[in-house]
């Protein structure tokens, strides 16, 4: 089994919370560097070394790093894009924890599309649902097909948490539907809700960079955007995306983290109508009964629960 190694460089004050984003998305086996760790090493053991060459100081000099280390495979690369998402916010909200950047190990940022795309194969998804690459061919099939490229954003369907998402939409949606997608990454789910028959989808995203690549996934299946809109924004704080996202919606997903669903719970209602659903996703197992009973504190009931791969998703009423 081949393994990606990968950095992500911080300030010191951001070493545990990058720590925790990971964990969050299910990594594990960590590799912490701080430098002042290094120099209290230094100051303090002084019988353990009478001599450190100039080279080890330089490569520890400012550094602040977090390692780790994913399988080179379709659910290593999907994970990658969900950290790159989630860091993406991070960056957004603590630019005290600047430069918080991410790296590959011998790896440049450019050549990361073209490797993951070799594991990226269709996928049937529940009982109606065809995933295709756009660089795939699929034979003929009564299964409803959507095609996408995700590039770098998050949402390839082979993720646990888009999974659970897709299978509830198929279930759910009927015809007709209006769909707010919070966190929308490649656009997947808004875009799946509108294939299986949803009439309008508003999606966003805190990374501007899905906005080109949604509408441009969007237009892969035959969606304009007279039923489609995606903006770019903080769905917690952006409050003239708030005023556009309007209301009356018959589902609003969001796959995104558990923190954020905490602080989504008591602020989705609004958005909804009188029976409409709230579709929450990307929670990992250690946090499951955490989410599940914050959003019963928030009025929310949990119609049907879905797990797999160690992650939850929570279709509320």
């Amino acid at each position: 089994m081949k393994w990606l190694e990968l950095h992500i460089d911080t300030a010191r004050a951001g070493l545990e919370p990058v720590s925790e984003l990971l964990r969050e998305q299910g990594v594990e086996g960590l590799v912490i560097d701080d430098e002042a760790d290094f120099k209290d090493f230094l100051e303090n053991n002084h019988q353990y070394w009478d001599y450190v060459d100039d080279e080890l100081l330089a490569e520890k000099h400012g550094k602040c790093r977090v390692t780790f280390y994913l399988e080179e495979s379709e659910t290593g690369f999907s994970t990658l894009a969900q950290v790159r998402i989630a860091l993406s916010a991070l960056k957004k909200q603590h630019p005290e924890y600047a430069p918080l950047l991410l790296t590959m190990e011998n790896v440049e940022d450019a050549d990361w599309e073209n490797n993951w795309k070799q594991f990226y194969k269709p996928m049937e998804i529940g009982e109606r649902l065809l995933v295709i690459p756009e660089w795939e061919q699929t034979k003929p099939t009564e299964r409803v097909k959507l095609i996408l490229n995700p590039g770098l954003t998050f949402g390839t369907g082979s993720h646990a948490t888009t999974r659970l998402c897709l299978q509830a939409l198929e279930k759910h949606i009927h015809g007709g539907e209006k769909v707010l997608d919070l966190g929308c990454g490649s656009g997947i789910l808004s875009i799946a809700a509108l294939l299986l028959g949803a009439e309008d989808a508003f999606a966003c995203d805190i990374d501007d960079k899905c906005v080109g690549v949604a509408y441009e996934n969007a237009a892969l299946n035959g969606i304009g955007r007279e039923h489609y809109t995606v903006r770019a924004g903080d769905v917690l704080s952006d409050k003239r995306l708030a005023r556009e996202f309007g209301g009356d919606y018959d589902i609003v997903v969001a796959n995104i983290v558990a923190d954020v669903i905490l602080a989504l719970a008591p602020q989705v209602r609004p958005l909804l109508k009188k029976d409409g659903w709230f579709l929450c996703s990307g929670i990992i197992d250690d946090r499951a009964v955490e989410v599940a009973d914050a959003l019963r504190l928030a009025g929310w009931a949990i119609m049907e629960a879905r797990e797999s791969e160690g992650w939850f998703s929570y279709l509320c009423k």
